[in-house]
């Protein structure tokens, strides 16, 4: 008699720690963009993979600056689409959210996460920083251009204006004076700097820089993240790659800090 009460005390006891071993770890949503002229099924495709086998809810999305797409949407746009594609990922069960982005998809998503509520952002080799002198001067006759049109009423008229990519050169995008411009205002969503600095104090942020990424991103890369609010969860991951097989490199990297994002939050 005395044994079995003795047991049963031992099951009443060991009941919080079996519920607890049982508390299902966070489901994970993860939002991917490509970079410029990329597409889903390009550099990026190996993470969505990766990701989802791991069992991650992604959302690999086609974003206006794809080399399909051809900037048909302006920025606002375009932050629509990846507030629908996170939903859609909620509504689906997942309850910690992250948004990805490659070169110009890192950019782009400082821009986003500044304005949109998230659990943590990933910049992989983020590139595409419209605000530099470099690039305007590039790119710079076309913004003055596409922002006359629209002063005089005009932004909605089609037209060619002038796109730049360090390893490609110049070359011509047809699209509206008013998307154009909305991409390529140095002062804009696409100004790195400025975006950096309006994300969350509370939001963590983990840049992936490879070693071997384009000269001028090597240069500015420690700028660029200590540009980055100071959360205890930041961090700087330097894979031995270059720039177009950053995504594919930084998989193993990105499921360990978003695990650990994840543990703190």
């Amino acid at each position: 008699m005395h044994e079995m009460i003795l047991r049963c005390i031992a099951c009443v006891l060991a009941l919080p720690f079996a519920a607890a071993a049982q508390t299902p770890a966070p489901a994970m949503g993860m939002v991917v963009m490509h970079g410029k002229g990329g597409m889903p099924g390009g550099l990026v495709n190996t993470l969505a993979e990766e990701l989802a086998r791991k069992g991650y809810l992604v959302a690999n999305l086609e974003m206006p600056w794809s080399g399909r797409r051809n900037y048909d949407r302006d920025v606002a746009a375009a932050d629509q689409e990846v507030t629908a594609a996170l939903d859609d990922l909620r509504g689906k069960g997942a309850n910690r959210v992250f948004v990805a982005g490659h070169s110009q998809g890192g950019v782009y998503a400082l821009h986003y996460a500044g304005r949109h509520p998230l659990d943590g952002l990933i910049i992989i080799a983020p590139g595409g920083n419209v605000a530099t002198a470099f690039y305007q001067g590039k790119v710079g006759g076309s913004v003055s251009r596409a922002r006359s049109l629209v002063a005089a009423g005009k932004g909605d008229e089609r037209g060619e204006f002038d796109e730049f990519e360090g390893g490609k050169g110049n070359w011509t995008v047809r699209t509206t004076a008013a998307i154009y411009l909305s991409w390529f205002d140095p002062e804009g969503a696409m100004n790195q700097d400025k975006s950096s600095r309006a994300l969350p104090k509370s939001l963590p942020v983990l840049h992936v820089a490879p070693r071997s990424d384009y000269p001028a991103l090597l240069r500015s890369k420690q700028e660029m993240f200590d540009a980055l609010p100071a959360h205890p969860l930041k961090r700087l991951y330097e894979p031995n790659t270059d720039h177009r097989g950053a995504p594919a490199a930084s998989v193993e990297e990105i499921i360990r800090w978003t695990a650990e994002v994840a543990a703190r939050q």
